[in-house]
């Protein structure tokens, strides 16, 4: 995955936590470690899909506007990178491991473009907050033995 690609997954869900609060490309850039300027193109991108909202001036910001129980990774991850076929028989009379190579490499894109097209930027946001309960229950269970 490319790292627009990653940026762009990391911006929507942090907007996505909360639609109603408008977050700054410098906060969200600053919290994820990226330049603010890469991440303005990645941001710019995502308001031509009509997945954010740009709020200009003193407390402003971008925020989420898409569906999140509809948009999935493999959509965001479409919108940087070219998610067509990696791989084919450059002719009819290629060898035969390139053939079954490709078909491999077929299946494997195939197989991945299924699990990106089923995982919703809400499935994403279930997941974070399961992770940050575990989290939080396991600290809980350190400092009280």
């Amino acid at each position: 995955m490319q790292k627009s690609s990653r940026l762009a997954i990391f911006a929507l869900l942090e907007l996505a936590s909360d639609p109603e609060r408008q977050v700054s490309v410098s906060d969200i850039g600053e919290k994820y470690g990226v330049s603010a300027h890469h991440l303005a193109k990645v941001m710019h991108t995502l308001g031509r899909a009509g997945l954010v909202r740009s709020i200009r001036g003193v407390g402003g910001g971008y925020s989420f506007v898409g569906n999140a129980r509809r948009v999935t990774l493999l959509d965001i991850i479409g919108l940087f990178e070219d998610i067509s076929p990696a791989c084919a028989p450059r002719d009819p009379d290629a060898p035969t491991a390139e053939k079954a190579l490709c078909q491999v490499e077929a299946e494997i894109d195939d197989i991945s473009k299924a699990t990106l097209g089923s995982i919703t930027i809400s499935t994403m946001l279930k997941n974070i907050r399961r992770i940050e309960e575990r989290s939080a229950r396991a600290l809980q269970e350190e400092t009280a033995g």
